[in-house]
């Protein structure tokens, strides 16, 4: 990772085949790519593919200018990659002093077909696995809750959630004696599952309390189920949230014969949620419980570099930038974790200012979360 200078979080996203996947990162990326957008960050959204990126930015032009859907995709199984890469215009006798220079999200989009249906034979099942090990490296999983399915069936939405959770749940045991070796749970797999309304504007009387309210009143006992099906799955169960973090997601605002993409709820949280949220919870998840050493490395990993970049730490040493990571205790990563409130919205503006740049993003990534909820379309668990 120091190498690179990238540090690197990855999100993996399930959803039946229908939920927005497609029309989601389409909206994401290509809003991205506005210039209202690049005027408004301190950093680019870069495709590590020019290839994807082109195809994702032509899927948003033609929702923007022709109210033209993006082509549905079938068994899928695809990840995409983009670089965070800060301004220009930082001093650039700070660059090795820094903890590293770009923020990498990999997004993994798992094929709703694989949870809705039997594999075809052993060459789709085997890709089925092997799909879903390469999502293994993930922190934060959104589960996408199709508002559409939910209008549909309104007064009886306990019919699809209840479908919805034991199709996953019913992936995942069908996965589960490929996914364990000699039975042994993983160390390395999404730990936090993110409930998400997909296509929120269709529901706008939902604010997340309610979305939550209404999963929970509907779905619980499923929720349960799957949370029991994924730490069978890992090591220290402790360190699992599943159903106990909720957001609104909406790519659009769609009329009859337009698509205003500006209109969108929650897809700017896409990046501070993958930045920000696993360093929040992993670390406290750390500080309540003894975890296993080997769980705890790989929670831990990157946390030193992240509380230096957000706390605006320099290195002054020789030598490679290892130095000061090894010599970052957990009283910086402490301190990092609670920044908030004014202090967190001083800091921001110090960096701001003085052209620190990524802290002014990561600080900025923390202050959207909390804006997020404040407007009641994100809900984070204080566990």
């Amino acid at each position: 990772m120091q190498l690179s200078r990238v540090l690197e979080q990855q999100i993996a996203v399930f959803g039946e085949s229908g939920s927005g996947k497609t029309v989601m990162l389409s909206s994401f990326y290509g809003a991205t790519q506005e210039p209202q957008y690049l005027q408004r960050n301190l950093f680019h959204v870069i495709a590590d593919d020019l290839g994807q990126g082109a195809r994702l930015h032509r899927n948003y032009l033609g929702m923007r200018d022709s109210a033209r859907l993006p082509s549905t995709t079938r068994f899928s199984a695809t990840s995409y990659s983009f670089s965070v890469k800060l301004r220009d215009g930082s001093d650039a006798t700070d660059t090795k002093a820094r903890p590293f220079d770009a923020l990498r999200l990999v997004w993994h989009d798992y094929p709703g077909e694989w949870f809705e249906q039997d594999v075809s034979g052993p060459e789709e099942a085997q890709r089925r696995v092997d799909t879903f090990r390469s999502l293994l490296g993930s922190d934060v999983a959104l589960l996408l809750v199709d508002g559409q399915r939910l209008l549909e069936h309104s007064g009886e939405e306990e019919r699809y959630l209840k479908s919805l959770l034991a199709n996953l749940r019913n992936g995942l045991l069908s996965l589960k004696d490929d996914l364990l070796t000699d039975g042994r749970p993983l160390v390395e797999f999404p730990r936090i599952w993110i409930m998400a309304l997909s296509k929120a504007d269709l529901l706008p009387h939902l604010d997340v309390f309610k979305f939550r309210d209404l999963l929970i009143d509907k779905a619980w006992d499923e929720i349960d189920e799957l949370r029991k099906v994924l730490a069978g799955l890992v090591e220290a169960t402790d360190a699992l949230s599943v159903g106990e973090d909720f957001v609104l997601l909406s790519s659009a605002k769609f009329d009859a014969g337009k698509i205003n993409v500006t209109e969108r709820v929650g897809l700017e949280l896409i990046l501070p949620l993958a930045a920000m949220l696993p360093f929040e919870r992993h670390v406290r998840w750390n500080q309540a419980w003894q975890i296993p050493g080997k769980v705890a490395e790989s929670l831990l990993n990157g946390a030193g570099s992240l509380a230096a970049a957000l706390l605006g730490r320099k290195s002054t040493l020789p030598g490679p930038l290892s130095h000061l990571m090894n010599l970052i205790g957990p009283d910086v990563v402490d301190d990092a974790v609670k920044l908030a409130g004014d202090k967190l919205r001083k800091m921001n503006s110090e960096a701001v200012a003085k052209q620190e740049y990524l802290a002014a993003t990561l600080t900025g990534f923390r202050m959207d979360l909390d804006h997020g909820e404040e407007e009641q379309i994100l809900l984070r668990s204080r566990r």
